[in-house]
């Protein structure tokens, strides 16, 4: 199943790449190293309200919880360690060879060279099989790299084992290049340009054994799987522009077809995966943690309305004065998510672990709604809490438990969610009232309210925007671990905007 047309002769096989976590790869394809950020302190743990609202939970369960989903087979993975890499001599100043195995997969750091039939060599020491190459390419969304890729035991007589290769021009992350599985001591890549310019770029590039992989990987982009990604703007934990900020990838990036295999992809199974480490660059300097989040733009691309005010990319409550209705994208909300939390942190500080943000309400500068995911490492289910920040001074956070507690010691939920397991929330606000609902297939729905009549989001000058995604609340885990969630339904409405249900 080919993912990208050939240029002239043969198709290269390049799919998106599904990585396991920032330092260890679980299935063919390879994976850029780690940012080097330094972890914030932590916040100070929320307290807790004297009086949450109980939700209307079932007294007991109508069928056991469902074991984790079974992860598909995959090809046995081998990365094989580069000794050296070359090429001609004429690299672009401050991008020599060495940047593309070095594992840092910022784009400052890469391999750089002008011109047709460049050949960067990698000597793997002695001879290996060679299967396989994932490779992050410098502009990978934005342009198409034109490549060829060759190898040999002695350096002298070269096999081809991809003939006039493409990249896919629309994956800003590594890239699964499959091979005619050869034996060979050395790799050579025959940059060749690319859809632009005359230029080669590669960020990082590792060698595999294997020339197959399944289960893993999706020949899909995240934009046609049905979710209406031109609705929302997606944050991720790097920072290309040099802002010193996280990147924001725009609505209509995103619609385009934007995929990035570190962080947001297509899955196997037809959903969205985001994944966010638990260090790395932030939306703000004022956030304390890292996510890989969508944001809701009603504004669909049209620039001229600004992403912040009471204006047509955001909503209001349907307690607003009629002026800021009026003026507002939609009246009230309703948000529709299916899918499944596959990974959280076992380390860190204790209020932190095992902790993550799955959806929003954003308003200004507080939160009507935060929804957490939370599961213990001693528990084999997680829990469904959430948190509404009012506005008035001097006022506590309200905690309002779903399924189980959010506990720093809580046992193990007895109806609680595993990970892998599939399940909906449907967050609805009317006028002054908060709904979430937790919906799994044949058990009954759990919800809970809470009047935010007293919270102050009626002010004219208040708006709000649902956020969707892995906000991930651990700042203080152990480096290599991270939170991680597949997306298979987000269904976004407002009276006013879009379809309400």
């Amino acid at each position: 199943m080919d993912f990208h047309l050939p240029r002239r002769a043969r198709s290269s096989r390049i799919l998106p790449l599904a990585i396991a976590s920032a330092l260890t790869i679980a299935a063919c394809g390879g994976g850029g190293g780690r940012e080097s950020v330094l972890p914030t302190a932590p916040e100070s743990p929320p307290t807790t309200p004297s009086t949450p609202t109980t939700p209307t939970t079932p007294s007991t369960p109508t069928t056991p919880v469902p074991p984790p989903a079974e992860q598909p087979q995959t090809c046995i993975n081998t990365i094989h360690g580069v000794n050296s890499v070359i090429d001609d001599g004429n690299f672009e100043l401050n991008f020599s060879p060495s940047n593309a195995i070095d594992g840092d997969s910022q784009s400052a750091s890469r391999w750089s060279s002008d011109g047709p039939f460049k050949e960067l060599v990698l000597d793997l020491g002695n001879i290996k099989t060679v299967g396989a190459l994932t490779i992050k390419w410098y502009k990978g969304a934005d342009r198409i790299s034109n490549f060829s890729v060759e190898t040999s035991t002695d350096n002298s007589t070269w096999l081809p084992v991809l003939v006039q290769g493409e990249s896919s021009g629309r994956h800003s992350g590594f890239e699964l290049v499959q091979l005619d599985e050869s034996e060979g001591r050395y790799v050579k890549i025959i940059a060749d340009g690319n859809s632009v310019d005359d230029n080669n770029g590669i960020i990082e590039v590792e060698v595999h054994s294997c020339s197959e992989a399944t289960g893993q990987f999706s020949n899909k982009f995240p934009n046609e799987l049905g979710i209406e990604l031109v609705d929302w703007y997606l944050s991720v934990p790097t920072d290309e522009d040099n802002s010193g900020t996280a990147d924001s990838i725009s609505e209509t990036e995103l619609a385009a077809g934007y995929t990035n295999s570190e962080y947001f992809y297509a899955s196997a199974d037809n959903g969205i995966v985001m994944r966010s480490p638990s260090y790395g660059f932030k939306t703000s300097q004022n956030t304390n943690y890292v996510r890989v989040e969508l944001r809701e733009m009603l504004r669909r691309g049209d620039r001229s309305i600004s992403t912040k005010g009471v204006n047509k990319n955001n909503w209001v409550f349907g307690s607003a004065p009629q002026s800021a209705q009026d003026d507002a994208g939609g009246v009230d909300g309703d948000l529709h998510v299916t899918l499944a939390v596959n990974q959280v942190t076992t380390t860190g500080e204790n209020y932190q672990i095992g902790r993550v943000i799955i959806g929003q309400i954003h308003a200004n500068d507080d939160e009507p709604v935060r929804l957490y995911y939370r599961k213990l490492p001693g528990n084999a289910l997680g829990s469904i809490y959430f948190a509404h920040e009012s506005r008035v001074e001097g006022s506590d956070e309200a905690y309002v438990e779903l399924i189980g507690s959010r506990s720093n010691s809580a046992s193990n939920p007895t109806d609680g969610i595993a990970l892998d397991e599939k399940f909906s929330y449907h967050i609805n606000v009317d006028v002054n009232l908060l709904t979430v609902t937790i919906s799994r297939e044949g058990k009954p729905d759990v919800v809970g309210n809470f009047d935010m009549s007293d919270s102050l989001y009626d002010d004219p000058s208040q708006y709000q925007y649902f956020k969707v995604g892995v906000y991930h609340v651990n700042n203080s885990s152990d480096p290599e671990e991270y939170a991680q969630a597949t997306f298979y339904e987000i269904r976004n409405g407002h009276t006013g905007y879009g379809a309400s249900e």
